[in-house]
């Protein structure tokens, strides 16, 4: 069957931040995504997982190109197959692609909400359109008069979805979407994330919640300390041992259907970073391997970066992940 088309291709990104050393005045630069892959394709929702420092929201402020003047961004990022430099991603953004932020700061606080997710359009039919989506996600009409500060941290929420859905985007970016709402709610939403995949869009949904993106996503990134340790089918999920990297597994194990096991340490600061795997010091399989350079592996229709898989997984070739 012919592969659909990739939306966006994100190849060996990188990010650091200069900064300057407290200890002398001299900078140093901070890595903190080093070698980060991740495609989606047209018809797809690819959820990219991690716990908090993994590197998942500056994943999406690298591609709209909204990191601070002391980051410097390396890699590729390529959208429809042209890549994405400067000028082309600030004519994308907020046309062809949409980011849903994480924080509702991003909101104007000048700006009456209406006006905002009409992006100060006031003709009848974009009126109307705003108006629909208020009402299918709970926002009452007088919403649109009010100005963010008035709004509670849900309703805000919703403001920054309706934004987003307003541009009739190829890609939305969604960076944790749903925290602040209703279990319903938020369901609501990420079901119409699959339907809004499914017309031919893609969307990239980065959580820390697992669980739920189980529910609605066709592959998983699992990101730890600044990288992509593994990309899945989300049925890989069914079953733990179907699964390639120790990291991932251990995800599974701390489901709550599994369980609720828990791992020894805590993902390093970048300040830290272990030679080698980052996980590797909270790995069970660890081997000395672990600290050299870690090839990635094309296993069972997966991605893996390790040097100690499984016997079957040894059978899986070096892979350009």
């Amino acid at each position: 069957m012919k592969e659909k088309q990739k939306i966006i291709e994100i190849s060996g990104l990188s990010v650091t931040f200069e900064q300057y050393d407290p200890h002398s005045p001299r900078r140093v630069n901070l890595p903190v995504i080093s070698d980060l892959n991740v495609s989606v394709h047209a018809g797809e929702i690819v959820a990219v997982v991690g716990s908090s420092g993994s590197g998942k929201s500056l994943l999406a402020h690298a591609i709209f190109d909204l990191l601070p003047a002391n980051a410097k961004v390396g890699g590729n990022i390529y959208y429809l197959g042209e890549e994405m430099r400067r000028e082309r991603i600030r004519e994308l953004r907020g046309r062809e692609i949409a980011l849903i932020p994480q924080g509702t700061g991003a909101l104007n606080p000048l700006m009456k909400t209406g006006r905002q997710i009409t992006n100060g359009r006031k003709d009848d039919a974009c009126v109307g359109e705003m108006r629909n989506l208020m009402r299918q996600y709970g926002l009452p009409r007088n919403v649109e008069k009010k100005y963010p500060f008035e709004l509670s941290g849900g309703m805000a929420r919703r403001v920054l979805l309706l934004t987003a859905l307003m541009s009739h985007p190829k890609l939305i970016v969604a960076d944790e979407p749903t925290p602040g709402m209703e279990e319903s709610l938020a369901g609501q939403v990420l079901a119409d994330f699959r339907n809004y995949a499914d017309q031919g869009n893609g969307v990239l949904l980065i959580t820390h919640d697992l669980r739920a993106a189980l529910g609605v996503a066709d592959r998983i990134a699992v990101f730890y300390a600044g990288t992509t340790l593994e990309e899945a089918a989300a049925s890989d999920f069914d079953r733990e041992n179907l699964l390639r990297h120790p990291y991932t597994r251990a995800l599974w194990r701390a489901m709550p259907e599994h369980g609720f096991a828990v791992v020894s340490g805590s993902q390093p600061y970048v300040k830290d970073l272990p030679e080698g795997c980052p996980f590797g010091p909270r790995c069970p399989d660890k081997s000395p391997a672990c600290a050299g350079e870690i090839p990635v592996r094309s296993v069972r229709g997966g991605r893996v970066r390790c040097v100690c898989p499984g016997e079957e997984e040894k059978r899986g070739e070096p892979d350009g992940m």
